[in-house]
């Protein structure tokens, strides 16, 4: 079930619209001040963000511009406001869609359930490019999968077989999140004999190598609870 998050301050306005995305099949959580939203946005993850424009404690604009610079979620903007200063500022910030209130909740349906296909349609094409190049480039971070050889920034850094193999599998299925157990049965082999807390000592292995700060990696994320995460 496609998660959607709601961020407003009119308690009337977010109940209607959660009540239609619920009808349409979304799960739907709420947020009504700016603070919490982005609270929400950092801790969780979601498919989608509804973000109105004013809010107290911090508005929409500036939600944007902090959620942006490290969360790839489609958000539709929703506003009273009429001025197309608002719309051009939000488009600019990285926001997908613009939605001017009053408006039909039914439309609202219709513009989230479009922007969720056409992400996920963009998400796969991304994947499958990745999967047929034969490098992978990604922020600074370069992948040769025939020479089997790793680069940062320019420099080479020395990989052993299955911190490579680990790192690869990862990139090559970005935005995933995988448990160790997993990872290790990928890696390793369904028959291999240890322990998954291997995986736990090679990513730490390949963060010291490929990270400028492992402690905030850049490019495998642990997702707490659940496992691993390669982000692009």
């Amino acid at each position: 079930m496609k998660r959607i998050l709601i961020v407003e301050d009119d308690s009337s306005i977010a109940e209607l619209e959660r009540d239609y995305l619920e009808v349409a099949g979304f799960d739907v959580t709420l947020s009504t001040d700016g603070v919490e939203g982005l609270r929400a946005i950092q801790n969780n993850e979601f498919d989608l963000i509804i973000l109105d424009i004013m809010l107290p404690g911090l508005d929409g604009l500036e939600i944007l511009k902090s959620m942006k610079e490290d969360k790839d979620i489609p958000v539709l903007l929703v506003s009273a406001k009429k001025e197309e200063i608002d719309k051009i500022k939000g488009l600019s910030l990285g926001a997908d869609d613009y939605i001017t209130k009053p408006f039909s909740p039914g439309e609202l349906v219709a513009r989230v359930k479009a922007h969720i296909e056409n992400y996920e349609r963009l998400k796969q094409r991304f994947n499958a490019g990745i999967k047929k190049r034969q490098s992978i480039t990604i922020r600074g971070l370069k992948i040769e999968k025939d020479s089997r050889r790793v680069f940062v920034n320019h420099q080479e850094v020395n990989l052993a077989q299955k911190e490579f193999d680990l790192l690869l599998y990862l990139a090559q299925n970005p935005n995933r999140v995988f448990g160790r157990e997993e990872l290790f049965e990928r890696i390793w082999g369904l028959e291999s004999l240890g322990d998954s807390a291997t995986v736990t000592v090679h990513i730490a292995r390949i963060r010291e190598k490929t990270e400028i700060d492992p402690s905030k990696p850049q490019y495998i994320e642990t997702v707490w609870g659940a496992g691993y995460r390669f982000r692009v």
